[in-house]
């Protein structure tokens, strides 16, 4: 029995060192990206203010959820290696065990316990609203991304401008960099959800409910966004880049909207599309060259 015994430690021990062996092998040869993406476990780089908080305890849920079941498996292995045996006598039964009856009680409530406290200081953090110092109107429609941004008070620009995308050509959604940034979030149509990956955090966009977030993007850049919610034909077509830029190439750039006329703000009116269809953006123009939806003039 103790040779037994002896024998599946040893085992154990070398496929250990083993998979040790093999994960140092393989993390020598990552690059330093691989590495960081690695200890962000899958979280591409954070690009605003409130994004820690949420990758903080996206790492840390995993780490609970980690060693409980590293717990759990060892336990069982435990159990398993400690108490064979060669015949098949049937063990000394209990009817209770009440200190561990006690442990396995208590013990998800405090994991649960401490998960949801974190998970409020996150949530505290990420749902802060201060007063914003850029606006942008988010409309999404069956199936592309309108952006308002609320810019008659810059003095460069003067207006409120506008830019929307369609099935075939992607919108771009430009941030100043440092800037408080709140996003109020409209559909005329069914469904929708508003995701950056790199802002950590997403927000659904609903018929007949005005829904809205803040964040402060610190790191300039281009980063991905699109729908996560799943809203029909084209779904996969609500695509959209993000460019994070200093404060003059915001300027810079609402200015060119409004040089080309996209003035006003677009509302994503319902119009027909290839599947008969109400509120596809594929073929947005109208007879003045602006989308079906558009309110001209400033506020």
């Amino acid at each position: 029995m103790g040779v037994t015994r002896q024998r599946a430690r040893r085992v154990g021990l070398r496929a250990t060192l083993a998979l040790c062996g093999v994960a140092l092998t393989l993390l020598a040869g990552c690059s330093a990206d691989t590495v960081g993406e690695l200890k962000r476990l899958g979280l591409p780089v954070a690009a605003t203010d409130q994004a820690p908080a949420i990758g903080n305890l996206w790492i840390g849920t995993w780490i609970a959820a980690g060693s409980i079941g590293i717990a759990v498996w060892g336990l069982i292995g435990w159990a398993a290696l400690r108490y064979k045996t060669n015949h098949n006598e049937m063990p000394r039964q209990n009817r209770y065990n009440l200190p561990m009856e006690i442990f396995y009680t208590v013990a998800p409530f405090v994991v649960i316990g401490v998960l949801f406290y974190y998970t409020i200081l996150a949530q505290d953090t990420v749902q802060k609203n201060p007063d914003p110092d850029v606006t942008v109107d988010v409309v999404g429609q069956k199936w592309s991304w309108s952006f308002n941004y609320e810019s008659a008070d810059i003095a460069s620009v003067g207006t409120d401008v506008w830019e929307s995308g369609t099935i075939n050509v992607r919108p771009t959604l430009y941030l100043p960099v440092d800037k408080t940034v709140r996003f109020n979030l409209s559909s005329p149509d069914v469904n929708h959800s508003f995701w950056v990956p790199a802002f950590y955090e997403k927000m659904d966009v609903i018929p007949g409910r005005d829904n809205h977030f803040t964040v402060t993007p610190n790191r300039e850049g281009v980063y991905r966004g699109k729908c996560a919610e799943l809203c029909g034909t084209y779904h996969s077509a609500m695509l959209f880049e993000v460019h994070i830029v200093s404060q003059a190439e915001y300027e810079a750039h609402l200015k060119t909207l409004a040089d080309r006329g996209q003035t006003g703000q677009v509302k994503g009116a319902a119009i027909p599309n290839p599947v008969g269809e109400p509120g596809n953006t594929s073929n947005p123009d109208t007879s003045d060259g602006a989308p079906a939806g558009v309110q001209g003039g400033t506020r």
